[in-house]
């Protein structure tokens, strides 16, 4: 559960959390709250701004002004705020271009997603030469199981014209094993990617303490 704003010591408020150890130590919800300031009656800012994160994960990274004003406690004010981060966060704070050469290369653009409560399941497609095209949410599923279609999947990866792909999803109970559930739509996805000529290179379970990697488990 989400705690209000004023339940929060002084010293973990984002602000002062962010003047004290800098932006990557704030979570998602954090950083929206910073950006929102305040919250309205009878919603508080840390409420808001996980219906924002969430919000933002079920659209892929771009709601539209409509969707963000559509959630209690955002009014044309705070959405613009939002969509402007949003927007310049895609012009110049892009991911692209980054070389993948192990695994370990992809956790700077996912790990933000280790403290969600559901699975989410993430697809990095990637050109000829191992660099990220685009990092995507495909699916956003319940506590412990996520429910991923290998048409999800492979849509955007098809668009961007990409060569390979890397799965992703975090495991909010901590434990990074695989399933059996997940060994055995890696294997499907794997083998819908030989069909469409698109390389799933590698998956990876992760959480707030370390990641599991399908290849370098000799699983893929």
């Amino acid at each position: 559960m989400t705690k209000r704003m004023a339940d929060l010591p002084a010293e973990d408020r984002p602000r002062e959390k962010m003047l004290k150890r800098g932006a990557g130590a704030l979570s998602d919800e954090e950083l929206v709250a910073l950006l929102l300031g305040s919250g309205i009656k009878g919603h508080d800012v840390m409420t808001v701004a996980r219906r924002i994160v969430h919000l933002v994960d079920e659209r892929h990274g771009n709601p539209k002004l409509e969707h963000l004003q559509s959630l209690d406690g955002v009014g044309p004010a705070k959405a613009a705020i939002i969509a402007a981060a949003l927007e310049f966060s895609r012009r110049r704070i892009r991911p692209e271009g980054i070389r993948i050469s192990t695994p370990s290369d992809i956790l700077p653009l996912i790990r933000h997603y280790s403290d969600r409560k559901q699975e989410h399941f993430l697809c990095i497609s990637l050109n000829g030469a191992n660099e990220v095209i685009s990092t995507r949410v495909v699916s956003i599923g319940l506590v412990n199981k996520t429910l991923v279609h290998p048409r999800e999947v492979f849509a955007d990866p098809i668009t961007d014209r990409g060569s390979a792909i890397i799965l992703a999803h975090n495991h909010p109970s901590g434990n990074i094993e695989p399933s059996r559930e997940d060994i055995a739509l890696t294997r499907r996805l794997k083998e819908s990617g030989e069909t469409l000529g698109i390389t799933v290179l590698d998956h990876i379970i992760f959480a707030r303490k370390g990641h599991y990697s399908f290849l370098e488990n000799g699983n893929l």
